[in-house]
């Protein structure tokens, strides 16, 4: 059964101002049809008339009535719609009313900083808790809708959740076996309806389920479908609605038009009242009839007023024209959206294509990664073959790492064994005890040390009654113990006046024990150091000639000559008469084998010395000659003349003599400088100090004879400016130099001092 819900006036307001404006018109024509409606009508449809006594059978009806279901939702307009529908026409005669609403079920639970969490990530207790708070909120929502249901009933108020909504309805209508279920349905334009998707009421309508009686209420719309037939009205818009062809049965409104006579939407509505009570006090077997009645012959009313059928005429102009300006507007739109959506489109279609070509690129960067993965995977293979190999051979090489490091235990073992009896048996130099070396030094007191170097600190003391100077090893530097036993084994054996004199040892601290040089190193008085006098020219002259008699000593040793490797200022110490002699030869090498001077041989060697005065030829080849210490000779000699650095030093001094100021570049703290020999010596000089070993002149043959002569005048110098009162040459100990206190005449035939010859045997 179609039924007018309300007036067309409803959904536009400038029609129902105007509708306004003819209301005192329209309300007597509308009293005069419904006169002549009562007159003339008779029942509304087929089937059987009301009964006289409605009230009572209303009460019969509350007592044993249907149960009513109103389906709301979260649109309150079309919810209202349908709850006071059923307020007016099903729940007065109704036994149970039930307000349902499903609403979504829980997909994500919301956290406080907004971001949407699954429920699987949940806890159950947490989702059960946020579940039933969304269906307590949904549950307030709808008490306003109970309020409009205007009955002393208790209203029921059913909230369930789920995916689709029809399902759920639906299921729960089956269950709870409800027998009239209304819905209500949203009332758009033709054009809307068909770009909208069916709704909830839509899917019931077209559903085969008919468990119960289903009433969809629009604005202007009532939909009825019954368990056994499907009952329409609507308002008539066109002739052909009122042929006698038509189905259904149609009752108009005031805003009906062509041949069909109105019926008020108030008398319309308690009229659908009366047929719905009538069809729910029917019994069973009578409900068929009462069904055929409302699918008879259409009932039309005929016979309009022509003055209010013009103003409706009017109405449904206006509002077929507001209709079309939204369908035109609606229009307007949805073509704006498909140009923008064609844009969308042709930019996405863009995309796609550089996306293709991307993927395309990335195919073939996957293909040739695979190809370089597949070689890493081959080298990784081989890589790992020759870990393996490597780590066999590692194995191999720390077995007989071990097995050499326990020769080398036993061979150390098998040496200190040697040297402890080399030490015992050796009468060359004097064993000194621990105890006498730290009773000496007062335990190596700071108040007796008198120099400290790489190899560790020097300390004056008497041993035997006798000034001594002893070297003490630190114990931070073991590693050179092979140093001092090599010390050791070349000072025992060298015996010259300008080599320095070995007179003990102490193998158990690593000490040395020489004799005591009054005016220490050269290097400390060349440059005036603690405030000492300059050396003069002569005895300079003297040093350079003592220091080359030291040197020719040392490559001229037998069975093989020694290489001093260290030959400096510092390691030349200089006694009470400045008599020089060449100390610090634990770097010394005993030369088994000399290389020509015309070969070059490179070696793989550890260089030993100090940089400034090694042998350049000995730094590039590794190769050692006797003649690498003439390089250091060289560069002692010329810092004699000038006491400059020797960085350098060599090409001053022949740009010197080649420019004719060599007398710029001797000391300036020696005002005499004989320019002639000084020139002379440090022409010698230049020649010791070439680069390459072939062209530096031989020792004993050349450079001695020379440095002779520059002595004895030297020599003779010194002489005439001593006074008379001196003693002669013969009264001083050809060892020590000095004037001897207690003389003894030796196998030789010469007279010595008793220390010294003590300190010698």
């Amino acid at each position: 059964v179609q039924l007018n819900s309300g007036t067309r006036g409803d959904n536009h307001g400038e029609r129902g101002k105007a509708a306004g404006k003819r209301g005192t018109s329209g309300a007597s024509t509308l009293r005069r049809r419904r006169a002549r409606l009562g007159s003339r009508a008779g029942p509304l449809c087929r089937c059987a008339s009301p009964p006289r006594d409605q009230t009572a059978m209303a009460a019969g009806a509350a007592a044993t009535g249907p149960s009513v279901a109103v389906a709301v939702s979260g649109n309150r307009s079309r919810s209202r719609r349908a709850v006071t529908w059923a307020a007016e026409s099903l729940i007065p005669v109704a036994g149970r009313v039930v307000l349902l609403r499903v609403i979504p079920s829980v997909s994500a639970i919301p956290e406080p900083s907004g971001r949407l969490v699954p429920v699987g990530r949940v806890s159950k207790q947490a989702a059960e808790a946020y579940e039933r708070d969304r269906k307590t909120q949904a549950a307030r929502g709808i008490l306003p809708l109970k309020e409009l249901c205007r009955t002393d009933k208790e209203v029921e108020i059913l909230v369930f959740d789920g995916v689709y909504p029809p399902a759920v309805l639906l299921r729960y209508v089956i269950e709870s076996g409800i027998e009239n279920l209304v819905l209500g349905a949203s009332s758009g334009t033709w054009f809307k309806r068909i770009l909208k998707s069916p709704d909830v009421p839509a899917t019931f309508l077209k559903s085969s389920q008919r468990s119960c009686n289903i009433f969809v209420v629009s604005r202007h719309k009532l939909v009825v479908k019954m368990v056994n037939e499907l009952f329409t009205g609507d308002v008539s818009h066109t002739n052909s609605r009122a042929s006698k062809d038509c189905d259904a049965t149609t009752i108009g409104s005031r805003n009906s038009r062509a041949s069909c006579s109105s019926v008020p939407y108030r008398g319309v509505q308690r009229r659908c009242h009366y047929l719905i009570s009538c069809f729910f006090e029917t019994k069973a077997s009578d409900k068929q009839d009462l069904l055929g009645s409302f699918s008879g012959k259409p009932w039309i009313l005929l016979n309009s007023n022509n003055q209010q059928s013009q103003h409706e005429d009017l109405d449904e102009v206006d509002r077929l024209r507001f209709e079309l300006q939204d369908t035109f507007s609606m229009y307007g739109q949805a073509c704006k959206n498909l140009v923008q959506a064609t844009q969308k489109v042709h930019k996405l279609s863009i995309e796609w294509f550089e996306g293709a070509g991307k993927v395309k690129d990335a195919l073939q960067r996957i293909k040739v990664l695979k190809r370089i993965a597949a070689e890493g995977n081959a080298k990784h293979l081989k890589a790992m073959n020759e870990v393996k190999e490597a780590r066999q051979f590692l194995e191999k090489v720390a077995l007989g790492r071990n097995k050499a490091e326990f020769n080398d235990v036993n061979v150390s073992h098998e040496k200190m064994e040697i040297d402890d009896a080399v030490f015992s048996s050796d009468k060359r130099y004097r064993r000194y005890s621990r105890n006498e070396i730290e009773f000496a030094t007062d335990n190596f007191s700071e108040a007796k040390k008198i120099g400290e170097g790489g190899y560790g600190n020097v300390y004056k003391c008497n041993l035997d009654n006798f000034p001594v100077a002893v070297k003490v090893l630190r114990e931070d530097a073991m590693e050179k113990k092979e140093e001092f036993l090599r010390e050791v084994e070349v000072l025992s054996q060298l015996h010259h006046p300008n080599m320095l004199m070995l007179l003990g040892a102490c193998p158990e601290m690593g000490c040395l024990i020489y004799e005591y040089m009054e005016n220490g190193s050269l290097e400390d008085r060349l440059f005036c150091r603690k405030n000492t006098q300059p050396l003069p020219w002569f005895t300079r002259f003297r040093i350079v000639f003592e220091v080359a008699c030291g040197l020719a000593y040392l490559h001229g040793f037998k069975p093989k000559p020694i290489v001093h490797r260290d030959l400096k200022p510092g390691n030349i110490l200089l006694d009470q008469n400045y008599v020089s002699k060449i100390g610090d030869v634990g770097m010394a090498k005993l030369m088994s084998y000399v290389v020509p001077d015309g070969i070059t041989e490179y070696k793989e060697t550890v260089l030993a010395g100090t940089l400034y005065y090694m042998d350049p030829e000995y730094q590039i080849t590794g190769t050692l000659r006797p003649k690498s210490d003439l390089y250091a000779f060289g560069i002692i000699g010329l810092q004699l003349l000038t006491a400059k650095s020797p960085l350098g030093l060599t090409v001053a001094v022949e740009n010197a003599i080649n420019d004719g100021s060599f007398s710029d570049i001797l000391d300036k703290s020696i005002p005499d400088w004989p320019l002639v020999e000084s020139e002379k010596l440090a022409k010698i000089a230049l020649k010791c100090s070439q680069l390459r070993c072939r062209d530096r002149p031989d020792l004993e043959s050349e450079v001695m004879p020379e440095l002779e002569e520059l002595s004895n005048m030297a020599d003779a110098f010194s002489k005439s400016r001593q006074s008379y009162g001196h003693a002669p040459a013969h009264f001083f100990c050809p060892i020590l130099q000095v004037p001897m206190d207690n003389p003894y005449i030796a196998a030789d035939g010469y007279s010595y001092e008793y220390r010294a010859i003590r300190g010698w045997l």
